[in-house]
């Protein structure tokens, strides 16, 4: 394990942090919505569901609530207005890496389908046996538990520090049945990840190999809770030794930044379509009065409007 130094460290250094499931969101969600970059995104504002990303066909949703207990909220349903076939959740500690892995697994399969078909394999039922939902981490060592309630299953990594519980017993379809955890029990300490009983197994499998995938992932110092510091081994991105640039020099963007901007530069392209029927309006004016003295030249954009950064706020409501 590699502790801090006992000299003043900065607080933006990035380090590596593994294994990733205790790494907590860090800056922002970025990193879960990469995988989905290209669909619309829908800028909510101020509602607790800030940000909405879409498939083309609004079949599945992807919300954030930057403010609240449970960040992620990821639906699935059989057209656009039908109520959810399934539904995960994600909590205010999970780190976005791991959500990417089931956003992945979303864009794989959407890309795969037909906007007219019924049968697409993220509506798929979910596997009778539970191993196919969890494969990925006992490939990876996960070993089961002895502390399952009857009826339940358990599976447990080789640190003690996260974990799987498959409850399958009979519940109703929106009834949760899987829960994906790491940390100490808390709600300052664990992340959780949850899904209801009608959720592919394939979606969970997914989900469980961006946790058990072994690659550290990058946060800067004062984003890292450092009460779990003793769990984890931290690693300087730069290695000992070479000198931090100039910190009043322009900086080369790192691919963190491209994610960013990459997200950032698609809510803003969604906040510029017209929302409401006045919008709307006030473009045809537009059209007419530019035809008018372009001869024919296309009509000028709408207004654009602010988005909000996909960043978890400091400050959020009990669950």
């Amino acid at each position: 394990m590699t502790g801090l130094s006992s000299t003043t460290p900065d607080p933006y250094e990035e380090l590596l942090v593994s294994p990733r499931y205790l790494a907590g969101v860090g800056e922002s969600g970025d990193a879960s919505f990469a995988p989905i970059a290209h669909w619309p995104h829908h800028n909510l504002g101020d509602a607790p569901c800030q940000l909405l990303v879409t498939s083309p066909d609004h079949r599945i949703r992807v919300g954030w609530f930057g403010d609240d207990f449970e960040l992620w909220k990821i639906t699935a349903s059989e057209d656009a207005l039908a109520a959810p076939r399934w539904t995960a959740t994600a909590n205010h500690l999970t780190p976005p890496e791991i959500v990417a892995g089931l956003t992945a697994a979303l864009a794989h399969d959407y890309a795969e389908s037909s906007p007219f078909e019924s049968d697409v394999r993220f509506l798929n039922r979910p596997s009778p046996y539970w191993a196919d939902a969890v494969q990925p981490l006992i490939d990876a060592g996960w070993e089961r538990g002895g502390g399952a309630e009857r009826g339940t299953i358990e599976i447990i990594a080789p640190d003690k520090q996260a974990g799987v519980v498959i409850d399958n017993r009979l519940h109703g379809g929106d009834d949760q049945t899987v829960e994906l955890w790491s940390g100490p029990p808390g709600w300052g300490t664990r992340a959780e990840i949850l899904f209801t009983a009608r959720t592919p197994s394939h979606l969970v499998a997914a989900t469980a190999a961006a946790m058990a995938d072994q690659a550290p992932v990058k946060r800067e110092r004062h984003q890292f809770d450092h009460d779990l510091a003793h769990l984890v081994t931290l690693a300087p991105v730069r290695p000992t030794g070479i000198a931090r640039p100039d910190p009043g020099l322009p900086r080369a963007p790192t691919p963190l930044d491209v994610r960013r901007t990459s997200v950032t530069q698609a809510v803003h392209r969604a906040a510029g379509f017209p929302r409401t029927a006045a919008d709307l309006r006030v473009m045809a004016a537009r059209s007419r009065t530019t035809s008018g003295a372009q001869n024919g030249s296309t009509a000028s954009a709408p207004p654009r409007s602010s988005s909000p950064a996909v960043s978890a706020s400091s400050t959020r409501r009990s669950r």
